[in-house]
């Protein structure tokens, strides 16, 4: 293997999945091959053999990661005696790992084609987990009563919606439709869900 880098497995493995992600992102489904992903992460085909099986496991794997790592960027805001400000703080977090996770993000949710490597998607124990996370939230703002009660899966289904739109739309770059699309969009956008669904 002269001229590849020897990484662990795990490294190696993380490497192959942004890198997957990154050439289905810039250049589609045609381009992604094994010996065009071994080449671009530094390693050989069996490398990807061993971590994944197939293609479509490679795909389904950079799907879930993109949900592993949106959990992780939401867990780490944490809770405080606000839940408003938390669901804020939430969706921040979710926004800036879609930024920078762009090729992931994308892949996550169907965004970009995958031709025939299609698999069965990312783990959804995994994908669930991500929105258990808003589930909790809106959960913590009904009890303390600045949400009227209600389903909460429900509301956090409307809630994240309006997010994913926003961010879909920041990541294709159509969101510059007004000046400050943050500030005069996403966050008034938010809020007037919220208000909507105030006691």
């Amino acid at each position: 293997m002269s001229g590849q880098r020897v990484a662990a497995p795990a490294a190696l493995r993380l490497r192959l999945i942004d890198e997957a992600a990154r050439i289905l992102d810039e250049e589609g489904p045609s381009a992604l091959s094994v010996r065009r992903l071994a080449t671009c992460s530094d390693t050989s085909t069996m490398s990807v053999y061993t971590h994944f099986g197939s293609m479509s496991s490679v795909v389904d794997a950079v799907a879930t990661e993109g949900f592993r790592r949106l959990i992780e960027r939401v867990d780490a805001v944490g809770i405080t005696e606000d839940p408003l400000a938390d669901l804020r703080r939430m969706a921040a977090a979710y926004r800036a790992n879609a930024l920078e996770n762009r090729h992931l993000y994308l892949v996550m949710f169907g965004a970009i084609s995958l031709g025939g490597f299609g698999g069965a998607g990312a783990d959804r124990e995994v994908s669930d987990a991500a929105f258990d996370q808003l589930v909790a939230g809106i959960s913590r703002a009904m009890a303390a009563g600045v949400l009227r009660p209600g389903d909460p899966r429900e509301v956090a289904a409307q809630f994240w919606s309006a997010l994913h739109g926003y961010v879909m739309l920041e990541l294709a770059g159509l969101d510059q439709v007004v000046e400050d699309p943050e500030g005069t969009v996403l966050w008034p956008m938010l809020a007037h869900l919220l208000v909507a669904l105030a006691p």
